[in-house]
């Protein structure tokens, strides 16, 4: 039990610091947006995923194997193209949607990605929802509308409303394509490597980013005036997405994609605070309902594990995904017992017929719960 609540609390703690580097995103973008006039999403993608690059992509070039960057992209290449189009493009439809549309309705429909998540992964990763898990989606959902609510009694329900259809629409699109990058995500790490995910999307990301960049942003990027001012606050942005890209993979391996994105859903709140003295906003006391009731409903949701219907999967980083087994130990824990036990007592038998004791003379065999 001491470990469950363990594994709970630093589930919790991970999903909140990914919370606060995507607020670290927010901030700093709008930095660069409200204070030196720079709206450039695609550069500030092409960085990152340039980074990603440099760090992920050249460490699979020293890899061997299966492993190695050659191999995988003989065998999954077109398969990395679609993943690094789907988050190139889900990141440059959610930041065009401002333009269009309210701060209001993209907090509203950006939760569209909470259900197509759980779709996805119902067929795809075969997780297999309970009933708490369903009520605790409400219950964050909830809490994401006590957060509009405080928006609009504080009159935060900022934004362009020049075409409100196709901001909802780019919103969206944005959120299902996001899903369909974090369940790719989540099969990666706990099939592969958190290296291997990482290393393609950073190769296939700044190709792609590279080439929107050259296309869209060209003529704004080469009329910036470079101030170390602009230079810090880009550096802030980078530092912040960069190691939210490289630590969510780590927080996806502990949980799933839904999970993450639930506690994902404070990330809003924390821009709000941090707004507070940065940008003077207006507080309410439904931001605290609303940070508490989302906590809630993700504390809901990973007090039961989903479970799964395909045996357990082999990570390229650490073996057997054991975490099934830590919270049933009743289940297939419970059957590695009876098979062992079983065999404790064939070993009973056979020195009661006058046979050598097992210890003193016999080869040792390694039952894995994937076997069972």
């Amino acid at each position: 039990m001491e470990r469950y609540f363990h594994m709970l609390l630093k589930t919790l703690l991970m999903g909140q610091g990914l919370s606060a580097l995507i607020c670290g995103t927010a901030v700093t973008s709008q930095f660069l947006a409200s204070v030196y006039h720079l709206d450039l999403p695609m550069l500030q993608s092409f960085i990152n995923y340039t980074l990603l690059f440099l760090s992920y992509t050249t460490a699979l070039l020293f890899r061997t194997g299966d492993g190695n960057i050659l191999q995988i992209l003989k065998k999954k290449w077109w398969k990395y193209i679609l993943l690094g189009l789907a988050d190139v493009e889900a990141n440059y439809a959610v930041v065009k949607a401002y333009q269009y549309t309210t701060l209001t309705s993209v907090q509203l429909l950006d939760c569209f990605i909470i259900p197509v998540l759980m779709i996805l992964s119902w067929f795809f990763l075969k997780a297999r929802y309970r009933i708490i898990h369903y009520v605790a989606v409400c219950v964050c959902l909830a809490g994401v509308g006590a957060m509009v609510g405080a928006d609009l009694l504080a009159g935060r329900d900022q934004g362009s409303t020049g075409n409100i259809l196709l901001g909802d629409g780019l919103v969206i699109l944005s959120a299902t394509l996001y899903a369909v990058s974090n369940v790719c995500q989540e099969y990666t790490v706990k099939n592969q490597s958190r290296v291997e995910f990482l290393g393609m999307l950073g190769l296939f990301g700044t190709l792609i980013s590279g080439i929107q960049l050259a296309v869209l942003e060209h003529v704004q990027l080469a009329s910036i005036q470079w101030t170390w001012q602009i230079a810090v606050v880009l550096s802030g942005f980078t530092l912040c997405m960069y190691t939210l890209y490289s630590c969510m993979p780590m927080v996806m391996k502990l949980t799933s994609a839904t999970a993450v994105n639930l506690s994902l859903l404070t990330a809003d709140l924390f821009s709000l605070f941090c707004g507070l003295f940065l940008f003077q906003y207006s507080f309410s006391g439904l931001y605290i309902v609303s940070l508490v009731v989302i906590t809630v409903g993700f504390i809901m949701f990973n007090a039961v594990p989903t479970p799964n219907s395909s045996p357990e999967s082999v990570s390229g980083e650490g073996g057997y995904d054991n975490q099934a087994a830590d919270f049933d130990e009743e289940g297939r824990m419970g059957s590695a017992v009876e098979v062992t036990s079983e065999h404790q007592e064939k070993e009973k038998e056979t020195d009661s017929r006058g046979r050598k004791h097992p210890s003193e003379n016999r080869e040792c065999v390694v039952i894995s719960s994937a076997e069972l």
